[in-house]
């Protein structure tokens, strides 16, 4: 056998010693993931992309493109960003009248 092939013994072993390390809350590896502003304020509002779309009076592909870093809010749009992200019950207060 090369060094590189494991028995089904040792691969136990692996395993089993993985599993504790969860269980301790030693995870392998630790991923981060950074949104955009535009999916954080949707995220806050609690909103479906249509609906928050609407509630900005942009198009739904418009949110996606922002959402998606393909394009970036600009002017009151992006004031009301802030807005939602800081204050998202004045939003969901906008959406309700």
């Amino acid at each position: 056998m090369s060094d590189d092939v494991m028995t089904g013994e040792e691969l136990g072993q692996k395993l089993l010693e993985s599993v504790r390390q969860m269980k301790r809350g030693e995870a392998a590896r630790v991923t981060h993931v950074e949104v955009s502003e535009a999916v954080e304020a949707r995220n806050r509002v609690g909103l479906s992309q249509n609906d928050f779309a609407n509630l900005l009076g942009v198009s739904k592909r418009t949110l996606q493109d922002w959402e998606q870093g393909r394009r970036e809010p600009t002017g009151a749009a992006r004031t009301l960003l802030k807005v939602a992200v800081r204050h998202p019950e004045v939003l969901r207060e906008l959406k309700a009248a």
